[in-house]
């Protein structure tokens, strides 16, 4: 067994391979045979910030992965069974991180692959589809309201218009040229110009506001023009804002969302159906973990790059 961490926390050279044991199994939860983990920004976070104490020594990246069940503990009331082909949201503490060969999950953090999709396409679901549901159940707009995405290019904001469209939402969604044709495509019913004022531009054309804001690309404070008195902005990093109150915001954590196993089945059937469309950006061998953070930290780049662990 093994795994991509740091001893050192740093830049993506910091990443080395790393011989961690191997976890225990206990109730509720299942072993994977982790084939594939998804290079999310989070990742780099967790490689480069400060250790916080003696148990954060050894520090393992990864919040997605998809590979194969191994072993089911007891007390484990979902229908899987060893041999089946599965998707999962990880949340990494110390060793435990989806960068590793052998992983030990609640059975809630996990929901089988569906056919017609590989393992590499299935690990950019999990945690990136969790927190765009995660982002739409917090807004709670009924049918017909009408919801801004900023950064509705990147992952997140690309499942964001896809599920907010299947909610009965109107969506405006910012884009680059390069960028317009795939936002259309997902369901986008205005594109604002990326490099427009956002707020202005929505503003201009929706003089109240627009009921609800998904904030993928971290404007903060600049984004909160757009919505209208008593709307709500979501933010997905945090929010290092004015601390305003004509809106009300409000920053999500997808760890809230890691045993909800419904809304990862229905992410799984909705990719596995074509109407969630998966994006992978690259595919590199886990001990190239370093290589894939430096691509990480390249602009413009579309999709998620995946990791690839050999078993």
């Amino acid at each position: 067994m093994h795994a991509i961490g740091v001893r050192q926390p740093g830049g993506p050279d910091a990443l080395e391979e790393l011989r961690p044991a191997a976890e225990p199994l206990g109730p509720g939860q299942v072993r994977i045979r982790v084939g594939c983990a998804t290079v999310n920004p989070a990742d780099a976070v967790i490689r480069s910030r400060p250790r916080q104490d003696e148990a954060d020594v050894v520090r393992v990246p990864g919040m997605e992965v998809a590979g194969v069940i191994t072993e089911i503990g007891p007390d484990v009331d979902r229908p899987f069974e060893p041999g089946d082909a599965v998707m999962a949201i990880v949340v990494p503490s110390g060793e435990h991180g989806g960068y590793r060969s052998d992983l030990v999950v609640p059975s809630g953090s996990v929901a089988k692959v569906p056919a017609g999709l590989s393992q590499t396409q299935a690990a950019t679901v999990p945690m990136n589809g969790l927190t765009a549901q995660l982002a739409l159940d917090t807004l709670a707009l009924p049918a017909g309201a009408s919801v801004a995405v900023s950064g509705a290019a990147g992952t997140v904001g690309g499942y964001v218009i896809q599920l907010a469209k299947l909610a009965g939402l109107i969506v405006i969604a910012d884009a680059g040229r390069q960028d317009e044709a795939f936002v259309r495509a997902c369901g986008a019913d205005e594109i604002v110009p990326r490099e427009d004022d956002f707020a202005a531009e929505i503003r201009r054309r929706h003089p109240a506001g627009v009921d609800g804001l998904v904030d993928c690309a971290v404007l903060d404070s600049a984004a909160l023009p757009a919505v209208k008195d008593g709307g709500t902005v979501v933010t997905v990093r945090g929010y290092q804002g004015d601390g305003t109150d004509r809106v009300h915001v409000t920053p999500i954590f997808v760890r809230d969302y890691v045993e909800a196993g419904d809304k990862l089945d229905r992410l799984s059937d909705l990719a596995g159906s074509g109407r969630l469309t998966v994006r992978v950006a690259g595919v590199l061998p886990a001990e190239q973990a370093s290589g894939a953070h430096h691509k990480l930290e390249e602009r413009g780049r579309r999709g998620r790059l995946v990791l690839e662990f050999d078993n």
